[in-house]
């Protein structure tokens, strides 16, 4: 017996390894953590249970057989953090570069099966070469087995991609199902076509990390949403964005310890400028309204002029949609409206409330963005709100124009309960706009037009652009003053905590994708 164990803690040795101590030196030469380093660092201490330690792969091509590493290039399991159960797979670089094999692509299908019947989310720590070459379409099968799994798993279980290193070609395609990305400054990159194939096809002279860096894809294609400064900041991103989810689509996200005290926010009602065309931070006032310090804003550093994130009030996890003044006006376009889409759909999916900010002058204009489908793209927000059967409600901070109105999760697309601040203006379209079109007689007549245009615009301003006729009608449920604000959601979102809608039967919806 006693030699039997000997061989069994010679193996698991092996296997804690890797690739060998040269290689796990040259990962860290790059600034990287290995494989089981990046778990050390997510797990709860102690509790990470490894599945297929010992799995190796079965080619025997190209001198394959002669060389082979237990666990071949992943490491997989289950754990708690923050004493949630999470299953994990963690790639490991310095076997074969973290390249996917069929048995490599096995063990991750395992855990997300496993994720699947116990209802608990996949983290999948990215840092691979690609698909194994040595072992052909058998790889390529391997990458469609998982993609397969992250699609069923999807509305199911969270899912989370942290890129740790090289994520190309089929590779990508995996973290672009789940339902977060974060990337790594300097040391991770994501892209389809590699620099040296768009050199020889576009003739484009580009590197790596100018072509799929996180920053990159935090700031231009919106592919991350979270770029962070190394790995440890990673892990740490990916530990707080699970303390908003629940486990599951059946479960609802921990709420933590709150006490109900004085929830009056003064210093919201002098946070609105005078003038109504004069920017502001939307990020000011969601920070007053939420639970001190609660705010995670997600993909940042694209499409500013929408701020997307979790939030907490009175220790509840909510998710948070807002119009942001302070970049572009806060109007909508097409990377704005598929980000927020994307954003209303996972909480939806996962029984997250929704609490949304309303200013917004209307969708963006130009030729740019109608020929690139705003109409389109604009219509995939409206559809999100629509079928969104979680508590939603919404405040109208100032601007409320034209059909970006509706779709900013007004009633008339089943919200619940809808806010204005005495700030707010509720009108088809701007004073200015339409004094010149519903007065256009009697400007052209006066004698000092613009004089004219200024008495119409005030005359249209007085009777539209406030609260009043929208709340007259019952599309507001409350015209509030703005330090009253967190009061007010506290008490709706509590009445509508159990909320229940069925919607129709079918098979899936067809949203304008």
């Amino acid at each position: 017996m006693d030699n039997k164990l000997k061989l069994l803690k010679q193996k698991r040795e092996e296997a804690n390894l890797g690739g060998g101590k040269t290689r796990i030196e040259s990962q860290h030469k790059k600034g990287k953590l290995t494989a089981r380093e990046r778990l050390h660092f997510l797990m709860d201490e102690g509790s990470f249970q490894e599945i297929g330690m010992l799995v190796s792969h079965r080619s025997t091509d190209f001198g394959m057989e002669k060389e082979k590493h237990p666990g071949d290039g992943v490491v997989t399991g289950y754990g708690t953090v923050n004493g949630r159960l999470v299953y994990v797979f963690s790639q490991d670089f310095t076997v074969f570069g973290g390249s996917l094999s069929e048995t490599h692509a096995e063990k991750i299908c395992k855990i997300m099966d496993l994720a699947m019947k116990n209802g608990a989310p996949v983290v999948g720590l990215n840092d691979s070469g690609g698909a194994r070459i040595q072992e052909g379409v058998v790889s390529l099968g391997g990458y469609a087995d998982i993609f397969y799994r992250n699609t069923m798993a999807s509305g199911v279980v969270p899912q989370i991609s942290a890129i740790m290193g090289p994520c190309a070609g089929g590779a990508v395609y995996s973290p672009a199902i789940t339902d977060f990305i974060l990337m790594v400054e300097n040391t991770s990159y994501m892209f389809v076509t590699g620099p040296n194939v768009v050199k020889t096809v576009t003739h484009e002279v580009v590197t790596s990390e100018e072509l799929g860096g996180a920053t990159t894809h935090a700031t231009k294609s919106g592919v991350t949403h979270f770029a962070c400064a190394n790995e440890i900041e990673a892990i740490q991103h990916v530990k707080k964005l699970l303390s908003y989810m629940p486990q599951n689509c059946e479960d609802r996200a921990p709420a933590l310890p709150y006490e109900t005290k004085n929830e009056l926010r003064p210093e919201l009602d002098t946070v609105m400028p005078e003038n109504a065309n004069q920017p502001y931070d939307i990020r000011e006032i969601i920070d007053h309204v939420i639970d001190t310090g609660s705010f995670l804003e997600v993909h940042k550093d694209f499409a500013e002029n929408i701020v997307v994130g979790f939030g907490r009030l009175a220790g509840r996890s909510i998710g948070i949609v807002a119009n942001q003044p302070a970049f572009l006006a806060g109007v909508l376009d097409i990377n704005s409206s598929t980000k927020g889409a994307r954003f209303v759909r996972f909480c939806d999916s996962f029984n997250i409330p929704l609490l949304v900010f309303e200013d917004v002058p209307g969708f963006l204009p130009g030729t740019d963005q109608e020929w690139n489908a705003i109409i389109t793209n604009g219509a995939k927000l409206l559809y999100a709100f629509c079928e969104a059967t979680v508590p939603r409600i919404t405040v109208i901070t100032r601007k409320a124009y034209g059909g970006a109105y509706d779709v900013m999760n007004s009633k008339h697309i089943g919200a619940d309960m809808n806010y204005a601040w005495p700030s707010a203006e509720i009108a088809v379209m701007g004073a200015k706009g339409a004094a010149e079109i519903i007065f256009k007689r009697e400007i052209n007549a006066a004698g000092d037009k613009e004089a004219k245009w200024k008495e119409m615009e005030l005359k249209y301003s007085d009777i539209f652009a406030n609260p009043y006729r929208a709340a007259e009608r019952g599309f507001i449920d409350e015209v509030i003053e703005p330090s009253e604000t967190r009061l007010k959601l506290i008490h709706a979102f509590k009445m509508l905590e159990n909320k229940v809608v069925n919607n129709p039967r079918k098979k899936h919806g067809n949203i304008p994708l």
